[in-house]
């Protein structure tokens, strides 16, 4: 592995500690006198230095799966895992990338500030937190645009923005929620090869959600597929491409077309209420 450029703690891609357990989750959100069952039973592991990605059909309860992970959302039953502690409210070994960027960053400050923010949060020496948003503003090619305000940056350089902020955190585990949908194409496949970029130079541990197979087969090591809601795990797909890919070769492949067509079926299928026997 390369050099860690922000200081996190590098750990091997290979790792079978796990990161994160999620057992049993239900969630049923009640009101104006009946319930909904969003979320029925969620169960699955990431280990520590996986990137792993969620993909299911609409309303399946990806983002509400992602905030009872986050702790900003309690679980009707079962519980989540982060590092053998049960989640009852944010971990502080936690960051989240969310798909609004421009709601999640502060307009009169600059890019530099943005950064910085949740590390004055965390009471990070101030000698520390100048040297983590460095090192992280450099990680995502923004190094020159610190003194810049978001407004003044396109919708691709904002995102890598909030992507940086996280990154300086030194989170454990890193959540994003569908965070590509409202750019481009181009610029999509630029801020996916950055994420794998820096999965693979700090080892920290990302769970992804999208809505895109195809982007969920060329960034993870594993593709979760979601049933329709009431939610269940319809299969966890192994992901066998090289460890090293890029945007053309890789998605040139067979096993490529082969994976994404595997995973488009099952997206079918949860879309006509399939459910694992």
């Amino acid at each position: 592995m390369t050099a860690n450029p922000t200081g996190v703690p590098a750990r091997p891609l290979s790792a079978t500690t796990a990161m994160l357990d999620v057992r049993g989750l239900k969630k049923v959100y009640e009101g104006r006198g009946r319930s909904v069952e969003a979320v029925r039973d969620l169960t699955f592991t990431v280990a520590a230095g996986e990137l792993v990605c969620i993909v299911g059909p609409s309303g399946a309860g990806k983002t509400t799966l992602l905030r009872c992970i986050a702790g900003l959302l309690d679980a009707t039953a079962g519980e989540v895992v982060l590092e053998g502690e049960r989640v009852t409210g944010p971990p502080p070994g936690m960051a989240v990338v969310f798909q609004e960027y421009g709601r999640s960053l502060f307009p009169w400050m600059t890019v530099r500030q943005n950064v910085e923010l949740p590390l004055k949060e965390k009471k990070v020496p101030k000698d520390r937190r100048r040297r983590l948003v460095q090192d992280s503003l450099e990680a995502v090619g923004l190094a020159e645009a610190q003194d810049a305000h978001p407004w003044q940056l396109s919708g691709g350089m904002q995102q890598r923005v909030a992507i940086a902020r996280a990154v300086a955190y030194e989170p454990h585990l890193l959540l994003m929620d569908e965070p590509f949908a409202a750019v481009d194409a181009q610029t999509r496949a630029d801020l996916e090869d950055l994420v794998r970029s820096l999965w693979q130079r700090l080892g920290v541990t990302v769970l992804f959600v999208t809505h895109d197979i195809d982007e969920s087969v060329y960034l993870g090591q594993r593709v979760i597929v979601l049933s329709n809601s009431p939610t269940v795990v319809l299969e966890d797909v192994p992901i066998d491409l090289p460890a090293e890919r890029d945007q053309l070769t890789t998605r040139s492949l067979p096993r490529f077309a082969e994976l994404r067509s595997h995973v488009y079926e099952l997206i079918q299928l949860a879309k006509s209420g399939h459910r694992p026997a």
